[in-house]
């Protein structure tokens, strides 16, 4: 299949970002599988389950192994951006043979998704609706793709990522959080920038149960990879670290600019390749309901 990127509202290039996502899909392998396999294991035999954002295709793996385990059927991937779908691709018919797997380039913030998918027993979107212009209009729209008794699970919001002790012994202690809270800054300034963006001045489940899912609850699951770090744990942490110093420069001060530049330098005795209390730790929160 051909593909013709569509457009993303937030102006990434989501395209360069794929090493980055790889590595954390490899990282959360174990979590995502166990809930890929709870949210299959409800369905009906031979269902359709589409996945929204798919991304680098660590959930869409999952999701496909739950299904070649379990109740057998289709799943069915949209995004965006063609290199990411290709990469969701691939990884779904490898983790789910004799599943079948079809792909959708299409922008979720604004593409009529039920016209697009066949009519889903399960839709997925993990981090994906709160980088679209009208949140609510766009879980209204993933909800119309539902057949009746179908589920919509959002995975968004839970327990931002941990990467460093507190004090690092460069700079001032507490540089994570100053980058976690600059961080923010950055994100506020690209929703209120983004043309036609619209507030939603509630919660994820308040937003489900809006677009008139019943049932509505919610679950979090954990990665946790503790110190020492293993080499991909120590790689991920690397790329992360890079990214919140280049995303949030404009946002810190020179003393914090100086401890980024020491600790990301392999060069320098700081570097934070050669410590060994390096970790990752997060939690996701999944919002699910049910078309009645």
């Amino acid at each position: 299949m051909s593909f013709m990127s569509a457009h993303t509202h937030d102006d990434l290039d989501w395209a360069a970002e794929l090493p980055r996502m790889h590595r954390l899909d490899a990282l959360e392998k174990d979590s995502l599988r166990t809930v890929a396999d709870r949210l299959v294991a409800d369905l009906p035999p031979e269902p359709t389950v589409v996945d929204v954002g798919s991304g680098s295709g660590g959930m869409s793996a999952a999701l496909a192994g739950a299904l070649a385990a379990g109740p057998g059927g289709t799943i069915v991937l949209l995004d965006a951006v063609d290199e990411l779908l290709d990469a969701a691709r691939t990884a779904a018919a490898g983790a789910g043979r004799g599943i079948t797997v079809d792909t959708v380039v299409a922008d979720a913030g604004t593409a009529g998704v039920r016209d697009l998918v066949p009519p889903a027993d399960l839709i997925w979107a993990s981090a994906v609706v709160h980088h679209l212009p009208d949140q609510q209009a766009a879980i209204d729209r993933l909800v119309a793709a539902l057949r009746g008794g179908g589920r919509l699970a959002l995975a968004e919001g839970g327990l931002d990522q941990r990467l460093l002790p507190w004090d690092l012994g460069v700079g001032k202690p507490g540089l994570e959080g100053r980058l976690q809270a600059a961080r923010e800054g950055w994100f506020l300034e690209l929703r209120t920038s983004m043309p036609d963006a619209v507030r939603m001045p509630y919660g994820w489940s308040t937003a489900l149960g809006k677009a008139g899912l019943v049932d509505v609850t919610s679950f979090t699951y954990l990665v946790d990879h503790p110190a020492p770090a293993t080499g991909p744990v120590l790689d991920y942490a690397l790329e992360r670290l890079s990214w919140l110093a280049e995303t949030t420069d404009d946002r810190i001060d020179q003393e914090d600019r100086d401890a980024l530049g020491l600790l990301l330098d392999p060069r320098t005795p700081e570097y934070l390749g050669n410590r060994t209390d390096v970790f990752l730790k997060y939690a996701r929160t999944v919002h699910y309901g049910r078309l009645p």
